[in-house]
């Protein structure tokens, strides 16, 4: 088991993912790259530095950035002011992050152990106890860091706080295993049925995800699943029907509840800060149709005898600190 992991974010009283007022942590680290994703700063294993232009307070008047950076010439500028950094050579060492005075550069990720995050989870047991509630891992996905994730669970089931564990379950049984004793619910996603467009849309196919969640079910295990209907790309009726099938006949009555997260746009700072491209960024929504595209999607979902709920908004982004 590993003591420390790397957090890049932490929300206490979260009542979105798992039962009850919850502490939830987002861990560092994803081996998919969805196009639609809110949180790119979770990609990475590693912490990184994000660029907020509008903070900075000038090249003139400060330069800790360059200052501080064993690397050399990797700040861009424009107008005197810090715009990007080039990746190609940037270490994440986080000198920079470091030095500067305005906030214009962001940590994303952080080292945590496992006795850190308890002592936030103690603080927040009163709430547990009044509202059915615990502590969740996500990410990212929380199966990078399985062995810290397995320190950190074993340490609260010790203290008899409720765990999940919400993941895309693109990660070998051996690393599934290592939570599983110390998880009392799980949470997951179907994204794409077709394991061609899923790799199109997420770059990895999803053979190894649907292999663990019929795994997960016929180990008895109970399953949140989640949809993010993402307009053109997983809401058409082809992917809604095979969906509702893979669940009825390959899951075997193992998922209480399947929710519906309409596409939102979310993130678009913080792709610009990593100087990630938004994949999404022509996608130009007519709201009322597309809530009334996924109301009748969930409609078609309780007709097959799903327990079926539409979610308010996508996956909760991160927010910079």
């Amino acid at each position: 088991m590993t003591e420390t992991g790397i957090v890049f974010n932490v929300q206490r009283f979260t009542i979105h993912d798992g039962p009850g007022m919850r502490t939830e942590f987002f861990l560092k680290g994803c081996p998919l790259r969805c196009q639609w994703c809110s949180n790119p700063e979770s990609w990475a294993p590693q912490p990184q530095v994000g660029v907020y232009r509008t903070k900075c307070i000038g090249r003139k008047v400060c330069g800790g950035c360059e200052d501080s950076c064993p690397e050399g010439d990797i700040f861009r500028f424009t107008a005197g002011k810090l715009a990007g950094i080039d990746r190609t050579k940037c270490t994440d060492c986080l000198a920079c992050y470091e030095e500067c005075p305005s906030d214009a550069l962001k940590q994303w990720g952080r080292q945590m152990t496992v006795e850190e995050c308890m002592e936030l989870i103690r603080r927040d047991q009163g709430y547990y106890e009044r509202s059915g509630g615990g502590v969740t891992v996500s990410g990212g996905d929380p199966l990078v860091q399985s062995d810290f994730v397995e320190a950190l669970f074993r340490a609260c089931k010790a203290e008899g706080y409720h765990t999940c564990c919400e993941s895309t379950f693109c990660a070998s049984w051996s690393e599934v295993e290592k939570v599983l004793p110390y998880t009392d619910l799980i949470i997951s996603d179907l994204k794409l049925m077709d394991s061609a467009l899923h790799r199109q849309y997420t770059g990895v196919g999803n053979e190894l995800i649907l292999q663990n969640l019929r795994r997960l079910a016929q180990e008895g295990r109970e399953l949140i699943l989640r949809i993010p209907v993402i307009p053109g790309v997983n809401d058409g009726r082809q992917n809604i029907e095979a969906s509702a099938d893979f669940i009825l006949r390959q899951l075997g009555g193992q998922v209480r509840t399947l929710q519906l997260l309409s596409f939102m746009r979310l993130g678009e700072e913080k792709y610009k800060s990593l100087g990630i491209p938004y994949q999404m960024e022509a996608v130009r929504l007519q709201r009322r149709a597309f809530q009334r595209r996924v109301e009748e999607i969930a409609r078609y979902f309780n007709s097959r005898g799903i327990h079926c709920l539409v979610g308010t908004k996508e996956k909760e982004e991160s927010q910079p600190e």
